[in-house]
C-alpha cells in the first residue's frame, strides 16, 4: 500500500510539474520579450517552411527541364508549342482554382500582409494547395511573374498553421508568421539580410527587437537549406559592376529621376488594371493574361518569365538601344497583364527584369553623350533593379541590400543609394504613388491598418497582464457573501446554473447604509489572445473585468481588469 501511494504521489508531481513548466512557457511567449523558447520555435518551424519552398523550387527546376522555355528562338516562334503555354497555363490555372473553396482563392504578398496585420498572421491552410500549384503553373507556362509571391505566401502558412497547432498565443503566432516568410525568400533568393529587411519594411512595417532575432535565425535557416541543395549561387554575380566615379554621380542623378519616373507610370499602370479587372470572372481574367503574354511571347520571348531573359538581355555584349526599348515595353505589357489580371506570383522578379532594362536603356542613351559611361552599363543595370524594386513596392532597403547579396559586390552600394533616394521622392511626392502591395489591399477591399494603440496591445498576450489569484465558485446564494469576505481582496468569479460566469461585488447603497451583492455578467477569452481582444471587450464601458480560460471556461486561468489594462497602457510600455 505504501508503495502505491508513493508512485501515485510521483505520478501527481509530474503532472504538477510539467503544468507548470506549459504555464512557464506560455507566460515566456505571451510578453513582448526576446526569449530563447521563441527563437528555437521559429528554427523549428523555418525549418518546415524551408522544406516546402525546396520542394516548390525541385518542381519548378524539374518542369523547366522538360520545357527548356529559355531557349525559344524569335525566329521560330510562330512554330514552337511552347509560345503558346500561357494560354494553355491560364486555362489550368482556372482549373485548378475550382478544385478549391472560393474562399481560399486569395493569395500573395498582399493577402499574406492583410492576414498579418488583422489575423495575426493565421493565414489558411487550405490557400496552400492553390498557392503552391498554381503558382508553380503560372511560372512554367511563362507568365512573367516571380518566385518570391508563393514562397511569402507558403513560408507564412507553414509558420502560422504549425503555431496554432502547438497553441501558441496570438502575439507568438505573428512573430512565427513573419519567420516564416523570411525563411521563405531567403530560400528563395539565397538572401537572408535581405529577407529579414523585406520583413520588416514591407510585411511587420515596424522595427521590434522581439521580432528582430527569430526572423534572422529564420532567414539564415532559408538560405542554410538553399545553399546546402542548390548550392551557395548568387544569381547575378555575372553582372559586370564596375566602381564609378564620384564625377559621374550628376548623371546618376538624372538616372534617379528617370526611374522615379517610370516607376510611378509602371505602379499606375498596374494599378489601373487590377481595379479594371477585379469583378470579373476570374476565366475571363486569366485567359486576357493568357493571350497578351502569347503575343507579346510571339513577338519578343525574352518578356516572358520571371525576368532572367530580360537581365540577361540588359547585360550582354553591344545591346541595341532600339531593341532594349521594344523589350522594355514588352516586358511592362507582359508583367501588367499577368499581375493584373491575377496570375498567381510574385513582383519582385518581373521588376528586376524592368529595372534592369531601363538602366542599360539610360546607360546606352547617357553613352551617347558622354561616352565614358559606356564601361559601367552593369552598373546601372543593378541600379535600375534596386530603384524599381525599392520604389514600387516602398522598400528601398530591402532592395538594396538584396542586390548587394544578388550580385556579391559591395560597390553597388552608394551609387544605388544616390539613384534609388531621388527616384523614391520624385514617384512618391512628385506622382502621388504608394506601395503597390497596400494598393492592391485598396482595391480588394481588404482591411490593413491598425491604429498604434491597438497595434501596441497586440504585442503581449494576456497572460501577462491577468490576475492568477482569483476564487470561482459555484453557484450558492447563502455561501457568496461569506466567500467573498475570505477573499481578502481577490477576485471572485461566480458560474451560475446556467454555466456562465458573473464578477461578484459587494455594493454599498449610500441612501439606506446597507451592503447588497451584486453580478456582473463577464466576457471570457482564451488565453491565447492579446490584451487588444481585452481592451476590446472593456472599453465601450471603461469597466468590468473578463476572465481567461484554457482550453475552455471550464478551466479558469486567470481576470483581468479595466484598471490594470489602463494602468498598463499608461505605463509606456505599450
Amino acid at each position: 500500500m505504501q508503495f502505491k501511494i508513493n508512485k501515485a504521489a510521483i505520478i501527481h508531481a509530474k503532472r504538477a510539474t510539467r503544468k507548470y513548466l506549459h504555464n512557464e512557457f506560455r507566460d515566456k511567449l505571451s510578453q513582448a520579450k526576446i526569449s530563447v523558447q521563441l527563437c528555437a520555435l521559429a528554427l523549428l518551424f523555418a525549418i518546415i517552411a524551408s522544406l516546402v519552398i525546396i520542394l516548390f523550387r525541385l518542381s519548378l527546376v524539374w518542369a523547366e527541364q522538360y520545357l527548356h522555355s529559355d531557349a525559344i528562338d524569335i525566329g521560330t516562334t510562330f512554330y514552337d508549342w511552347r509560345s503558346y503555354l500561357p494560354i494553355l497555363g491560364a486555362l489550368l490555372i482556372w482549373l485548378l482554382s475550382l478544385l478549391g473553396s472560393k474562399r481560399y482563392q486569395r493569395m500573395g504578398i498582399a493577402y499574406v500582409l492583410h492576414r498579418f496585420k488583422l489575423h495575426y498572421g493565421k493565414v489558411p491552410l487550405q490557400s496552400a494547395p492553390g498557392q503552391f500549384f498554381q503558382a508553380l503553373m503560372a511560372l512554367m507556362t511563362n507568365f512573367s511573374v516571380g518566385k518570391e509571391g508563393p514562397a511569402i505566401h507558403l513560408g507564412a502558412v507553414s509558420a502560422s498553421v504549425l503555431a496554432e497547432k502547438f497553441s501558441l498565443p496570438d502575439n507568438s503566432v505573428r512573430i512565427m508568421c513573419a519567420s516564416g516568410i523570411a525563411a521563405g525568400i531567403a530560400a528563395i533568393f539565397n538572401a537572408p539580410l535581405a529577407a529579414v529587411l523585406f520583413v520588416f519594411e514591407v510585411i511587420v512595417r515596424e522595427y521590434k527587437i522581439h521580432y528582430f532575432f527569430p526572423i534572422m535565425i529564420s532567414a539564415i535557416c532559408g538560405a542554410v537549406s538553399s545553399q546546402l541543395v542548390f548550392g551557395n549561387i548568387h544569381e547575378y554575380d555575372l553582372i559586370n559592376v564596375i566602381h564609378i566615379p564620384l564625377d559621374h554621380y550628376p548623371i546618376l542623378l538624372i538616372g534617379g529621376i528617370v526611374l522615379g519616373c517610370a516607376a510611378a507610370l509602371f505602379n499606375f499602370s498596374l494599378v489601373k488594371v487590377t481595379a479594371t479587372g477585379q469583378h470579373w470572372p476570374l476565366l475571363y481574367r486569366l485567359l486576357i493574361a493568357g493571350a497578351i503574354t502569347t503575343v507579346v511571347g510571339l513577338v519578343m520571348p525574352q518578356a516572358l518569365g520571371s525576368g532572367d531573359l530580360a537581365i540577361t538581355e540588359a547585360i550582354s555584349e553591344h545591346p541595341s538601344l532600339l531593341f532594349l526599348i521594344a523589350l522594355l515595353l514588352a516586358k511592362m505589357l507582359a508583367t501588367v497583364a499577368a499581375i493584373g489580371f491575377g496570375v498567381p506570383g510574385g513582383l519582385i522578379g518581373p521588376l528586376y527584369g524592368i529595372g534592369a532594362l531601363i538602366g542599360a536603356i539610360l546607360a546606352l542613351i547617357i553613352s551617347l553623350l558622354f561616352p565614358s559611361v559606356a564601361p559601367y552599363i552593369g552598373l546601372y543595370t543593378v541600379i535600375g533593379m534596386t530603384a524599381m524594386m525599392g520604389v514600387c513596392l516602398s522598400a528601398p532597403l530591402a532592395a538594396l541590400v538584396a542586390l548587394l547579396e544578388l550580385t556579391n559586390d559591395a560597390s553597388i552600394i552608394l551609387p544605388a543609394m544616390f539613384v534609388t533616394i531621388p527616384a523614391y521622392l520624385v514617384a512618391y511626392q512628385g506622382f502621388n504613388t504608394n506601395s503597390m502591395l497596400l494598393k492592391q489591399l485598396d482595391i480588394m477591399e481588404l482591411g490593413y491598418k491598425v491604429a498604434p494603440l491597438n497595434q501596441g496591445l497586440q504585442q503581449k498576450g494576456v497572460r501577462v497582464l491577468m490576475n492568477k489569484r482569483f476564487v470561482i465558485v459555484n453557484d450558492d446564494d447563502e455561501l457568496l457573501l461569506e466567500v467573498l469576505k475570505r477573499a481578502a481582496g481577490r477576485p471572485v468569479l461566480v458560474r451560475n446554473a446556467k454555466g456562465v460566469i458573473e464578477m461578484l461585488r459587494l455594493e454599498i447603497q449610500s441612501a439606506e447604509d446597507t451592503t447588497t451583492l451584486s453580478r456582473q455578467p463577464m466576457l471570457g477569452l482564451p488565453d491565447s489572445a492579446t490584451l487588444n481582444e481585452a481592451y476590446e471587450a472593456l472599453a465601450p464601458k471603461r469597466t468590468g473585468e473578463v476572465y481567461i480560460y484554457r482550453s475552455d471556461n471550464q478551466h479558469v486561468v486567470g481576470v483581468i481588469s479595466w484598471t490594470n489594462l489602463l494602468q498598463e497602457i499608461r505605463s509606456g510600455q505599450i
